[in-house]
């Protein structure tokens, strides 16, 4: 008997289901052939292992008829090779065998058999539990592209709701940012380097349980909201060239409670706890708290403050120092990375200091990618 393909006769074969036959005797391969071919493609094989070729040769069988007493592989081994590979899992076995035990049947089906046919056969039951099983897998089929067509639809849709949401976040923040001629890079810069920060703990400090892909992810696109506040304060105050007197600096510190206002008010329109606006509301109320108690709105002191705002304290203040601004020159890294590192355990988390001395080259390439430039207006840039 051939081990190739054998097709159905007639036209039209190629849409019909394919049932792969195994049985190592030729007169039963013929029988079932003859019995299968008017409504079925066919396939024949003679041994265990050349029903394991040609079950994974394309098109994949929609069923499988397998005999279990063969002399190289037992149709057990057979069933438990096929259930094992990602490619024939799928493929629904039943046993078409002259075993007729009870314990046989149970070792069938616990190797994976969907069905079990004694021989001598009954060709109209064996046609019509073919059919069943082909019927159920078509369905599974359709049920699983259904569900894969589905699956890419919502995947599609949730990439393009995030970044409608991050496009928003950025031109929200840029309001407040462009009153203190401020750019969409320090938008950017800081966004990247809350990443760098938060990666780098999350893989060397005891901080590293509460800094998984998801939080570092919801901090990064939180980060550029944490001036928000300032579109609240007066533009001789924010755009003054000069150094802010006592009372203006405190009209100026409003900002931070006014940013958590204006984000608090937005988790109460949205109805539901969101960890992304909790974040937001987290750095914007409290970048400006000092590890010594010493900052403001609160005065919060250590790890009273959260994460979030530790982490964009050292970020804000890094780009704030590197940039010029109207009321003073730009520092270069140097200075701003002494300047960080004396303020650990006074302006900043010591832990922070420890992740930005081991990221410092970083901060410096990011600040080089994303340098200002005359005219950049939002230009947020790829790093």
């Amino acid at each position: 008997m051939s081990t190739s393909f054998i097709a159905a006769d007639g036209t039209g074969s190629e849409a019909r289901p394919t049932v792969l036959v195994v049985d190592d005797t030729a007169e039963n391969l013929q029988l079932m052939h003859g019995l299968l071919r008017e409504q079925y493609r066919v396939r024949l094989a003679t041994s265990g292992e050349i029903a394991l070729q040609l079950a994974a040769t394309q098109p994949l069988p929609d069923l499988i008829l397998l005999d279990i007493m063969m002399p190289d592989l037992s149709g057990y081994e057979v069933c438990l090779r096929l259930k094992r590979q990602p490619l024939t899992r799928a493929i629904p076995v039943i046993f078409l065998t002259a075993l007729d035990q009870e314990i046989d049947q149970e070792e069938g089906f616990r190797c994976g058999c969907v069905d079990y046919i004694t021989k001598p056969i009954a060709p109209p039951l064996v046609m019509a539990r073919v059919a069943t099983q082909i019927a159920l897998k078509q369905a599974r089929d359709q049920l699983a592209n259904s569900n894969a067509r589905l699956q890419q639809e919502v995947e599609r849709r949730t990439l393009e709701v995030q970044r409608v949401q991050e496009v928003t976040i950025l031109a929200m923040a840029s309001l407040a940012e462009t009153r203190d001629n401020e750019t969409g890079l320090h938008l950017r810069r800081t966004q990247e380097y809350v990443r760098a920060l938060a990666e780098d703990l999350r893989h060397h400090s005891s901080y590293g349980d509460q800094l998984d892909t998801t939080v570092i992810d919801l901090l990064t696109k939180s980060a550029p909201l944490h001036d928000i506040g300032k579109v609240g304060i007066p533009d001789g105050i924010l755009l003054k060239p000069g150094k802010l007197t006592v009372e203006e600096f405190e009209v100026m510190k409003n900002h931070a409670v006014i940013g958590a206002r204006i984000i608090a008010s937005a988790e109460q329109w949205l109805g539901t706890p969101s960890s992304f606006l909790r974040f937001a509301r987290e750095i914007a109320h409290h970048h400006h708290e000092n590890w010594d108690g010493s900052g403001y709105p609160d005065g919060l002191a250590g790890e009273a403050i959260p994460l979030s705002a530790r982490l964009m304290a050292v970020a804000d203040v890094y780009d704030a120092l590197t940039c010029r601004r109207v009321y003073k020159q730009a520092f270069s890294h140097e200075d701003a990375h002494r300047f960080i590192r004396e303020g650990a355990g006074q302006k900043f988390d010591p832990l922070l200091v420890q992740a930005f001395e081991r990221l410092a080259p970083r901060f410096a390439e990011i600040a080089a990618a994303l340098r200002d430039r005359p005219g950049a207006g939002l230009d947020w840039g790829v790093l």
